[in-house]
């Protein structure tokens, strides 16, 4: 049964990269195409969940190869390089979003953003419901944290949607980098998160 649940985490952090990295791909195409920070923001944030995913494979492929002190050591060092990363972002966007709202850089509106947003706002809380309830019941901490890092970019799927969606419907422009700087605040709190958790991290 324990082998079974191990093969499920393995499964569901191959398909949260694979799904980030498309979401993440599709996301920097559409806000280049239209000069949205926030879209751009969102992308670049998938790729950077994409990594943790990363994390999460190697830990369950190299499950009972290793001791339980080896891989918490490699694993540490993994998040805390995704907390750094984080951080590198989070400055850059701010930056952005602040150029933006200082020069009145107006972004064009993008319905295909909104789909991405719509269609992330369905699959991530799903996601995490299911990668949470797993680690929890192969007492993974590693997973759980991973999960709530899905969860948060379900709450930031919100926040892209009513930044595109109020542009889209109303025009309003400032709406985007706006949601920029929230986005930065996610990224933020994440780094943190994963520097805190990198500390104790264990399956």
């Amino acid at each position: 049964m324990n082998s079974t649940l191990h093969k499920k985490a393995l499964s569901l952090s191959y398909f949260t990269v694979g799904y980030n990295v498309l979401e993440g791909i599709v996301s920097i195409i559409a806000g280049s195409l239209a000069g949205s920070i926030a879209l751009v923001g969102f992308g670049l944030d998938s790729f950077v969940e994409s990594l943790s995913g990363s994390v999460m494979i190697w830990r369950f492929r190299k499950h009972g190869k290793m001791t339980e002190e080896e891989e918490e050591r490699v694993e540490a060092k993994a998040i805390r390089l995704i907390a750094y990363t984080f951080f590198i972002l989070g400055t850059y966007i701010l930056y952005e979003s602040v150029k933006k709202l200082c020069f009145h850089e107006i972004p064009h509106p993008s319905l295909l953003g909104i789909i991405i947003a719509i269609v992330s706002m369905i699959v991530m809380p799903v996601l995490f419901y299911i990668k949470y309830r797993t680690g929890k019941s192969i007492g993974s901490k590693s997973l759980m944290v991973d999960s709530k890092q899905t969860l948060a970019c379900a709450f930031l799927s919100v926040a892209l949607l009513i930044g595109l969606g109020t542009n889209y419907l109303y025009g309003l422009w400032w709406a985007d980098p706006v949601v920029g700087v929230i986005i930065v605040i996610f990224l933020i709190k994440e780094g943190y998160t994963a520097l805190k958790e990198g500390e104790v991290c264990s399956c």
